[in-house]
């Protein structure tokens, strides 16, 4: 298995994965629209010629990046194809120079396992609100905001 850098050609393969979970209500959804206008914030992990997962790292600010669509195919679940697809986004975070990388997710032991920690979603910028506010759960938000600082990864054995 490999991590790399999306492509054009990989979304209709992450657009299916993420339609899976959104379907679900485990996800958001995106559009084909919104892939393509992303695609360079994306890495994804191929097996075989095969997409297994994806994920995205939007930047916020000059201090904070989310991960953001971060899905993994349901029979490889469980093979560490997740972390390692954080664990690259992280090092994204750290090469553009963001110190704080967080996740809005229901998956809190996942993220827990990875070095994040729990933050209350209000000590998160108001930028954050702006996506939010365009959100359908806005007013019932369940998921659970966790979050690393990009020089406490670096100083784990985690990656």
């Amino acid at each position: 298995m490999i991590i790399r850098k999306a492509s054009i050609q990989d979304v209709d393969a992450i657009f299916d994965l993420i339609d899976s979970y959104a379907k679900e209500d485990l996800l958001l959804p995106r559009t084909h629209l919104s892939l393509y206008e992303n695609i360079q914030c994306m890495r994804v992990a191929e097996q075989d010629g095969k997409i297994i997962g994806a994920g995205s790292l939007h930047v916020l600010g000059r201090d904070l990046a989310e991960i953001r669509s971060l899905v993994i195919s349901p029979e490889c679940k469980g093979l560490g194809t997740g972390r390692k697809l954080v664990y690259n986004l992280i090092e994204d975070a750290e090469q553009l120079g963001v110190e704080n990388v967080f996740a809005m997710t229901y998956q809190v032991d996942f993220f827990h396992k990875c070095g994040f920690t729990i933050v209350d979603k209000q000590e998160l910028p108001q930028k954050i609100w702006k996506d939010c506010m365009s959100c359908p759960k806005f007013l019932n938000c369940d998921e659970t905001a966790m979050l690393i600082k990009v020089a406490d990864y670096k100083k784990t054995s985690l990656h």
